[in-house]
């Protein structure tokens, strides 16, 4: 068994912990055009200079407003576009991007430089919303993502009409603790492992500064990647307004259900309402988003 843990401890070491976290794939396995859908490639600059790129979906019809898509921790954006390849129909252009050491972007996945990936294609949708409601949906680690990045941004929040966010989990410690006792040979070492990934982006810790953005959680009772309790914890820590969907389903099905497209749909509506007229010019925050450590 010791010789498991330094296994661990060794690899932690090694990729900063990151290998734990995120499981990318380079290849793309299909465009958003063999699902149908007319599409740009984008290629955008993070703070540090990195290539970061994304997928850019128009609207079908009359913009009605633009969603920033964040998706979760393994593969790219070609196995996560069906999940949001039928927002265009609808009116809504979305904008997605793979992080660094995803798919067609450079580097290496790690935190917290993540976040300057985040922050890149935030901006880039900015200059492209045409003054139309911008919404954020995140799944998964997105979703967790979207969370701190909302959460802890005072322009981003100035923006948002709404952060949507499927499948969230609570916090770094709780999601590894929960990875790591999933299998037996790893089981007695879920705590010691979880206190080396025990980092300072939390949302549970920040999730009550979204407010008064609109947030909408949903979360799946049959997820058992990200434990439905984790959902859970996040709505009880969150401030009105906030609304959670709970429905039968595994991680990452929420919008395999129509009814909660439906309801997707009329949380972007009800809350595009209150917001038509956008900021103008828009005023990109210059604040850097990396804590020093």
């Amino acid at each position: 068994m010791s010789k498991i843990f330094s296994f661990i401890l060794f690899s932690c070491t090694l990729s900063a912990c990151s290998g734990l976290l995120f499981y990318p794939d380079k290849p793309l396995v299909r465009t958003p055009e063999a699902l149908g859908l007319a599409y740009q490639d984008i290629l955008l600059e993070a703070s540090d200079s990195l290539k970061i790129h994304g997928w850019f979906l128009p609207a079908q019809g009359d913009l009605k407003g633009s969603v920033y898509f964040l998706h979760g921790n393994a593969q790219n954006i070609s196995t996560h576009v069906q999940n949001i390849a039928w927002l265009p129909q609808y009116g809504y252009q979305v904008f997605l991007i793979d992080y660094r050491g995803f798919g067609r972007s450079g580097g290496t996945p790690r935190l917290p430089e993540i976040f300057m990936d985040v922050e890149a294609g935030f901006n880039w949708l900015l200059d492209h919303a045409d003054h139309k409601p911008i919404f954020l949906l995140g799944q998964s680690m997105g979703a967790s993502l979207g969370i701190y990045f909302t959460a802890t941004n005072p322009e981003v929040k100035r923006h948002l009409a709404g952060i949507a966010s499927d499948s969230a989990f609570s916090s770094y410690f709780e999601i590894v603790r929960h990875v790591v006792a999933s299998n037996w040979l790893t089981w007695p070492f879920q705590y010691p492992v979880a206190s080396l990934m025990n980092y300072p982006y939390n949302p549970i810790d920040v999730i009550a500064d979204i407010s008064p953005v609109p947030l909408l959680l949903t979360h799946g009772r049959k997820d058992f990647v990200v434990p439905f309790s984790q959902g859970e914890q996040l709505y009880q820590a969150a401030r009105q307004p906030k609304m959670m969907i709970q429905s039968e389903t595994g991680h990452n099905e929420t919008f395999h259900l129509q009814i909660n497209r439906l309801n997707l749909l009329n949380f972007l509506q009800q809350h595009s309402l209150t917001q038509q007229a956008r900021p103008s010019p828009i005023v990109k925050s210059e604040a850097g988003l990396l804590q020093k450590f």
